[in-house]
């Protein structure tokens, strides 16, 4: 794994530890060579981790809509900034650049792109690893509608085996290089018997 596209909230929360998280995940890229994909803003725990990266000679490359340019404010001292059409093109350009993605606390925008990494997972359109940095526990409660989910026949296990979970960046990072992806063709047995 050498590039891991992160998603992370375009506003910064109410905890300083999102902050700090976000700082500490850029800064640990940086110093193990990763190359940091994000959506190219400058707002945010997007901006923080890509300011830390850069802080300390990461490289860097945003991918973002033209349009969005009045909504989000673009960073303009990335490495590289790859200027798109669309968001979906946006997020096709993303999925991409990386060999792995990264979840930091967001909203619904960064809900989007977390479920469709995973659910191609799933699918097994892709075969990366997936990653939640669990700031604060921030990404229990999902963990527990994804568990209430396979608890309600709605999903197998494959699901939570294809999320890696921490709350420091060095384990989540260690954890997804170790990654081994499991063929969703392991979970056919399930949906022919329910």
């Amino acid at each position: 794994m050498k590039s891991i596209c992160v998603f992370a909230g375009s506003s910064a929360g109410i905890k300083t530890e999102y902050k700090e998280a976000a700082v500490s995940l850029g800064r640990y890229m940086a110093q193990k060579n990763y190359r940091l994909i994000y959506g190219g803003s400058r707002m945010g725990l997007m901006g923080e981790v890509a300011n830390e990266m850069l802080q300390h000679g990461g490289e860097v490359i945003g991918i973002m809509p033209r349009g969005l340019f009045s909504g989000e404010i673009v960073h303009t001292a990335l490495t590289e900034l790859i200027e798109v059409e669309s968001m979906h093109e946006r997020k096709a350009t993303m999925h991409e650049l990386a060999d792995g993605y990264i979840a930091l606390p967001g909203g619904f925008g960064t809900f989007e792109e977390l479920f469709e990494a995973l659910c191609w997972a799933q699918i097994g359109i892709h075969k990366k690893p997936v990653g939640l940095l669990n700031v604060n526990g921030y990404y229990n409660p999902l963990m527990q509608m994804v568990q209430h989910a396979v608890d309600e026949g709605f999903s197998t296990d494959s699901a939570i085996r294809l999320i890696n979970i921490s709350d420091t960046p060095e384990q989540l990072i260690s954890s997804m290089d170790t990654y081994t992806y499991t063929s969703p063709s392991e979970d056919q047995k399930w949906n022919t018997e329910r």
